[in-house]
């Protein structure tokens, strides 16, 4: 069974996990919230591992954790006291890291490994939502610090492999990430910027498609979006990895006056 490729949005911060009594979110982020609870029974098999990249890790180098039982980095600020005690144990999945790194480095790409690194909000926010029982192991690999989209997409194709041996493999990040501007003056434009987006991302032809979201900057009101690409370039790993198969939008909603998408490949 080949299993999806997965870009999904992770929020704000703990956005989902606010209420220090375990309460639901704010209504805003409660349609997302559902969506990332129903991902794993979306999937045609429960996977065996997840495969992450979050747009919170970036490295000269695409890096792979290989460590057993990752710690949490808490990497937001100015959120609720409790949101920094947030657990999610879910095992390391080092030989996932390996296999991915050995997929890497017979595609030519330079691949370093690391241990110590705790998994950033764009990794245990969502996760803690998709898998509540931390029961599926994960690796996490970096984005490669030069965020070029056209490698980005190549290094999610030399990926693809492991979506054949029972891995999920998820981008994180936001399809609008612009923390300066929110509310109306953000609602036109972003709105214009996903439907652009949405319509590569969704582009029939395997080739175009890929030509067409590595060109992402000039759609309309790109830098906007995106002023920095950092939380767009996990879309480009699970792109590649989707390889031919169908593209759909399969979340779409609004949150802080952002349109927001997620998709799905396969």
């Amino acid at each position: 069974m080949t299993l999806p490729t997965l870009f999904v949005p992770h929020g704000g911060g703990p956005c989902f996990f606010i209420d220090p009594n375990g309460g639901p979110p704010d209504p805003m982020w409660q349609p997302m919230q559902a969506y990332l609870a129903g991902l794993i029974d979306s999937l045609p098999e429960r996977p065996r591992a997840i495969l992450l990249v979050s747009g919170h890790w970036e490295e000269d180098a695409v890096t792979v954790h290989t460590g057993e039982r990752p710690g949490l980095l808490y990497d937001y600020y100015g959120f609720p006291e409790h949101t920094y005690r947030l657990r999610w144990d879910a095992p390391g999945a080092p030989d996932v890291a390996r296999r991915a790194a050995d997929l890497l480095r017979d595609s030519r790409f330079p691949v370093r490994a690391e241990s110590q690194r705790g998994w950033d909000h764009g990794v245990f926010v969502p996760m803690k939502v998709a898998v509540p029982d931390a029961d599926i192991p994960l690796a996490q690999i970096s984005l490669r610090a030069d965020l070029d989209p056209a490698d980005h997409i190549a290094i999610g194709r030399a990926l693809a492999p492991l979506r054949d041996e029972g891995v999920l493999i998820v981008g994180s990040g936001m399809s609008f990430h612009n923390l300066r501007v929110r509310g109306a003056q953000a609602t036109a434009p972003s709105a214009e910027w996903d439907a652009s987006l949405t319509d590569a991302v969704t582009e029939p032809h395997p080739a175009e498609r890929a030509a067409r979201v590595a060109a992402w900057d000039g759609l309309p009101h790109a830098r906007f979006a995106h002023p920095r690409e950092e939380h767009l370039l996990p879309l480009m790993i699970a792109l590649g990895a989707g390889g031919g198969d169908a593209a759909v939008r399969d979340f779409h909603d609004v949150v802080l006056g952002w349109t927001v998408s997620g998709y799905r490949f396969g």
